[in-house]
Formats: structure tokens, sequence, C-alpha cells
């Protein structure tokens, strides 16, 4: 923790492990079990994604100069487009999380993110691979995902959406009283 960042709460982080451990058993049980898909890495940020993604401050964490909050793909390309390195990296990762995150989970959202605004041109899942790849070959800050990872979410966009949708599917079923198996380790 470093200085001036808020401190959380024991109950704050009980929970986060929580959420955390549901998130790593669901992808895990879907992307290995059921897809086949043995990449632990992989599955590993995945999980860890979505927990992060838990907030929709996360989702739309990202923030011009000025500290207004970039919610179009467009805009945070023209963002990555000023920044160099590290920073560079991170927005080029976050918008392969963000699209990812939408057309993997919430394909329906898509479109109305999409309709009648700047992105409405945009093949998100072309700008999530194309992006993952760019951050994999970008200076990578302390706290950033190994660039052999960035570049198979690239290489693997398309599998990553099908089984994020999976993965819905599967706490929907859970939701709605499904007997379904949860690795919570």
């Amino acid at each position: 923790m470093t200085a001036g960042s808020p401190r959380r709460r024991p109950k704050d982080s009980r929970r986060s492990e929580v959420l955390h451990r549901f998130f790593a058993g669901l992808t895990e049980y879907t992307f290995a079990a059921r897809l086949g898909v043995a990449d632990p890495p992989l599955v590993d940020y995945l999980s860890s994604m979505l927990t992060h993604f838990v907030h929709c401050d996360a989702i739309y964490g990202l923030r011009s100069p000025t500290g207004e909050r970039l919610t179009q793909v467009a805009d945070m390309l023209a963002e990555a487009q000023a920044r160099q390195g590290s920073a560079r990296r991170r927005i080029h990762r976050h918008i392969g999380d963000f699209t990812l995150f939408w057309t993997g989970l919430y394909p329906e959202v898509t479109e109305q993110l999409r309709c009648g605004r700047k992105d409405s041109l945009i093949d998100y899942q072309d700008q999530g691979k194309r992006n993952y790849l760019m951050a994999s070959r970008l200076p990578a800050g302390r706290e950033s995902a190994p660039d052999d990872v960035l570049e198979r979410l690239s290489d693997c966009f398309e599998l990553c959406v099908y089984g994020l949708g999976e993965l819905r599917k599967q706490w929907e079923d859970r939701e709605e009283g499904g007997d379904l198996p949860i690795l919570l380790g």
C-alpha cells in the first residue's frame, strides 16, 4: 500500500478474496473442464480481470489528462496515442480488457455501447485483439501482465469471448438454482 492510498478494511479484503475465489473457480471450471483450455496463466488473468471489473470504476477507469472519464474505445485509442512506454501499454491492455469483458460477458450491451456514438464503426473484437498485441510489445511497468499472456489473449481472443459467454451461462445457471461445481480452493 502506498502513502495516501485508502486503507482496506478487513471486511472488504475478505469480500474481495471470496469474490476472487468465486471467479477463479468458475473460470477454471469453464475454461479447463468444459472447454479444454489448459492454460493456467491465461485463466488466472481472466479471473483477475473479472474480479477487478466487478466495480464500474474499474471498467471505466481510464481518464484523460483533464480528468474526464473515457467511456468509448475511440477516446481510449486517442489517449493511448498520446502516451508513451508503460503508460501506453496500460491503456492498450485496458482496451483489450474492456472489449473482451463486454463482447464476452455482455454482447447485447456492446451494441448499445456503440450505437450512435464514436464507437459505432469500431469492431470491438478486432480492437481487443489488436490492443492486447500492442500492449504485449510495449515496455512493461512493475505491475503488468506478462507479455506472453497478453499475446495469447490476442491470439485466442475469440476463444476467450466464447469462454466468457459460457462462464456467464454457468453463473446464471447457478443463480437459478443449478447444481454446478465451483472450485473455491
